[in-house]
């Protein structure tokens, strides 16, 4: 039998951490090609996490340019992926979330009919403007994809809704929890970045970088970082700056040189585990975030006002606070100064998995294709007779 090829698709340093364990497991397997192509959607912040896993693409599309514009960057993507799997004659396509970059490879695949698999499949917010554009991003990669790897029962809930066949949906717990469980078992390889903190101190970690969190957003949250040390002289704020300018420019301008705020650029994904784990509580925009950081005991406030990680709100490891400077301090100081609230947040069960979705999703990939290989030989012998 032909090895069976897989091309596993991604370009932002959250799907190389979580598409990481994955491509571990693809290659251990002796009858499959495996291939990565990535398209360099996040560059500097891609490459730390290539190094850090290990990863070595056989193609690098380098698609992004300045202030490229959504649909350039699609099309951009889309023909690039679409040469290189027609060149490779892929059997599968694998993506994960929900970037540009896994709904043009996802369209790549279903114009040369290739089947795709999507990693992380069924995430709703159920608003189609927030987060944008990926909410309509990964509606449209669940209706071109023919398995889905659905991190948790609601995704799975999610996908049925919308009339997909519950053949295709299995769920698997989320990969992200496979690769921070492995980083964090790594302590030591990296110093830490935060010199100037003292440990006394309770360490606040922020990420904030979403487009719905532009401007005005953006400013209300750094009026409430100002206003939280201000009030809380125990208080060490630490905010991992995104590169892109439309967050690092007024985050700077805004927070630059203040005390007890310190602003680290391009954390590489080692040093931001070390930083969870050391941090008393996080505040972040970010969906994996919210899924990583039960699994070390941390509560996260949500600088949104909806997320598709409702299974977190819901088991009490995350609350949506949303971006109102007011809001944020209270619900931040309600936790450093009340132990009951904080060991509810703290010690609530992680709900997106066990650090076994990746050796899952493999095998599950690998047992569909056997079986469609097999009933493919059976309709051609009956062709023959």
């Amino acid at each position: 039998m032909n090895r069976l090829k897989v091309c596993t698709i991604f370009g932002t340093r959250p799907e190389a951490i979580k598409l990481a364990p994955i491509i571990r497991r693809f290659e251990l397997q002796p009858n499959v090609e495996h291939r990565v192509l990535v398209t360099g959607q996040h560059r500097q912040l891609l490459d730390q996490v290539l190094e850090l896993f290990g990863i070595r693409p056989a193609r690098d599309l380098r698609v992004m340019h300045a202030d490229q514009q959504l649909s350039a960057l699609t099309a951009r993507v889309l023909t690039e992926v679409e040469e290189d799997l027609r060149a490779f004659r892929s059997d599968w396509v694998v993506v994960q979330g929900d970037t540009t970059t896994a709904l043009a490879a996802s369209l790549a695949g279903y114009y040369l009919r290739i089947p795709v698999a999507h990693v992380e499949a069924g995430l709703r917010t159920n608003d189609r403007y927030n987060p944008f554009p990926e909410e309509v991003n990964r509606r449209l990669i669940d209706h071109l994809a023919h398995l889905h790897f659905a991190a948790t029962e609601q995704a799975r809930a999610n996908l049925l809704r919308e009339g997909l066949d519950p053949s295709t949906i299995y769920v698997t717990g989320n990969t992200g929890i496979d690769a921070l469980l492995d980083i964090a078992s790594r302590d030591g390889e990296s110093p830490l970045p935060f010199p100037t903190a003292e440990h006394r101190q309770h360490l606040v970690l922020v990420t904030a970088h979403r487009r719905e969190s532009f401007g005005q957003e953006l400013s209300n949250i750094c009026r409430a970082l100002r206003a939280l040390v201000a009030r809380n002289p125990n208080v060490h704020v630490i905010y991992a700056v995104h590169p892109n300018p439309n967050v690092s420019l007024p985050v700077r301008r805004e927070l630059q040189g203040l005390p007890r705020i310190e602003l680290l650029a391009a954390v590489d994904y080692l040093r931001f585990v070390q930083l969870m784990k050391r941090s008393f509580l996080i505040l972040t925009d970010s969906g994996g975030i919210q899924e990583e950081a039960p699994s070390l005991g941390k509560p996260v406030l949500v600088l949104r006002t909806r997320t598709e990680r409702v299974e977190a709100i819901e088991a009490g490891t995350a609350k949506l606070v949303g971006t109102d400077p007011d809001r944020i301090v209270e619900e931040t100081e309600q936790l450093l100064h009340d132990p009951v609230a904080y060991a509810r947040m703290a010690q609530a069960r992680n709900p997106y998995g066990d650090g076994h979705a990746a050796e899952r999703i493999v095998e599950i990939l690998m047992r569909c294709s056997t079986a469609a290989r097999t009933a493919e030989a059976g309709v051609s012998e009956q062709t023959k007779v």
